[in-house]
């Protein structure tokens, strides 16, 4: 379990809070708007109103016992910069800010904070990528290289053995996993794909993409 601290409870917030909160964490939430806070503090044990761009605020809620502070706010970048400013220089230990473009994301890491997400970048990459190959699942980007995805079985695969195809030394990359309805497995060298194989591969993104493209069914 992690102390969590979320400023801003606007929608992305809220989502963010409500999931951890299932993962059993331990979550604080700030917002500056009382109705909100008000709305949030049966389902919250902590729950306050303030103004985290001053830096007392931070200072009470004692930013430096967290193990993570999110800056969730999406409508005021000014504040966003100053609040992820005032955590890093009160010594809050991790420091998540949410960013709406590229340079948003550049000066927020420059005022302190240890990752910036953009959620909206990364959902429509990630949809775009799907709507464009329909043999693609799902997949997670590991860095800008490389990434896991879940892929149907390419057709070419179907009855031959892991050993056999050699993966790793034609394309570079691995099977880590094999899902078969509700069986997972990792398979060895003589496992014997199925036409209804759901496979795990991790590779570059330019050399996954070839596969799932290629091997459509």
């Amino acid at each position: 379990m992690k102390t969590i601290l979320i400023i801003g409870m606007g929608e992305f917030g809220k989502h963010v809070a409500k999931k951890l909160k299932e993962l059993n964490n331990d979550i604080c939430i700030v917002d500056i708007k009382k109705d909100v806070i008000n709305a949030l503090s049966n389902t919250y044990e902590n729950a306050y109103i303030g103004n985290c761009m001053q830096e007392q605020t931070l200072l009470d809620l004692g930013v430096k016992n967290f193990d993570i502070c999110i800056v969730a706010i999406s409508d005021n970048f000014q504040a966003s910069l100053e609040i992820t400013s005032l955590l890093k220089e009160l010594g809050a230990k991790y420091i998540i800010s949410k960013a709406s473009s590229d340079t948003q994301s550049k000066f927020l890491r420059m005022a302190g904070a240890s990752e910036v997400v953009y959620p909206e970048k990364d959902i429509a990459e990630k949809m775009a990528v799907k709507c464009d190959a329909s043999n693609l699942i799902d997949f997670v980007k590991i860095n800008d290289e490389y990434e896991i995805s879940e892929i149907h079985v390419p057709k070419d695969w179907v009855g031959r053995a892991l050993s056999e195809l050699n993966l790793r030394g034609k394309f570079n990359i691995n099977v880590i996993a094999v899902k078969n309805g509700e069986k997972v497995e990792i398979p060895g060298p003589n496992y014997s794909f199925k036409k209804d194989d759901n496979v795990f591969i991790i590779g570059t993104s330019k050399i996954v993409a070839k596969i799932y493209k290629k091997s459509r069914i």
